[in-house]
């Protein structure tokens, strides 16, 4: 039931793309820390089994003593599960290789494809305080992935900037349109920024090119560049923001977010 006493809910995206080193987590950081630099409020919830982005953000595998997977199958409070980073404003859901199994784990739970959806949904969820959670999603289209398009109000999808890049949407839109059906009918795609991209290269402008003829307004103007410095950042354990706040890869995260931002005030590309 809607309760007018509850502060406004934070807008949930999901990033995922079934295929891996796309950029996905390289974005969910990254766009996270620009969000943050425009004052909002952000948590990233490491749905990633491989824990890279909790790893990005500076956050040890040793203070990770409750993770997603406890969010998820233990019910454990969202109070000992979200933790801060070194980021202000900046939070985060950390993730292990335990949730490597979780997908076994949660077949057998009748409410198996809403646990992050309810997860996120709780009260609890209101101190604090946030404007946007982004969840990293496992690259597969697992239930885990289904798990945050129920959660998610709209989908971000990273697409790389190679041969073939476009093959692999098929199965994603394929899914996003299955959840609309089965559970999340508000669901919605947020956009398909292109990342890796090298403007002296021409593939990497006939994927941009093909990519704005098949999806129109939904791929971003944004484009992220193969940029050297977002490839170090992560070795530091930062979002390249703050590892290298005037490199060209910071300067193209803050436009995206800027878009975000832009997207939530204008009510977004018509699906």
């Amino acid at each position: 039931m809607f309760d007018p006493s509850r502060p406004q809910a934070p807008k949930i995206i999901a990033i995922a793309n079934q295929k891996g080193g796309v950029g996905k987590t390289t974005t969910a950081i990254n766009l996270a820390a620009a969000l943050v630099e425009i004052g909002h409020r952000v948590l990233i919830v490491d749905l990633d089994p491989q824990g890279n982005a909790s790893t990005g953000v500076g956050l040890l595998s040793e203070n990770r003593a409750f993770t997603t997977y406890d969010l998820l199958l233990d019910e454990a409070p969202l109070s000992e599960v979200v933790q801060a980073t070194s980021i202000q404003d900046l939070l985060i859901t950390p993730a292990t290789t335990d949730l490597s199994s979780a997908d076994m784990e949660m077949v057998s739970n009748e409410k198996r494809s809403f646990l992050l959806h309810d997860a996120l949904r709780q009260p609890a969820i209101d101190a604090f305080e946030l404007d946007f959670i982004l969840i990293d999603c496992p690259p597969s289209l697992s239930l885990l992935t289904v798990n945050a398009m129920v959660a998610a109000d709209s989908v971000l999808v990273p697409l790389q900037s190679e041969f073939f890049a476009l093959e692999g949407l098929s199965q994603l839109m394929l899914t996003v349109r299955e959840v609309r059906q089965s559970a999340n009918p508000k669901l919605r795609i947020e956009g398909v920024v292109l990342t890796m991209y090298d403007q002296r290269n021409n593939l990497s402008r006939l994927v941009e090119e093909d990519a704005r003829q098949n999806l129109g307004e939904l791929v971003f103007r944004t484009v992220i560049p193969r940029n050297v410095r977002i490839s170090e950042a992560p070795s530091y354990a930062l979002p390249v923001l703050e590892y290298d706040s005037a490199s060209k890869g910071s300067q193209a995260y803050r436009a995206l977010a800027m878009e975000i931002a832009e997207k939530q005030t204008t009510g977004g590309v018509k699906q």
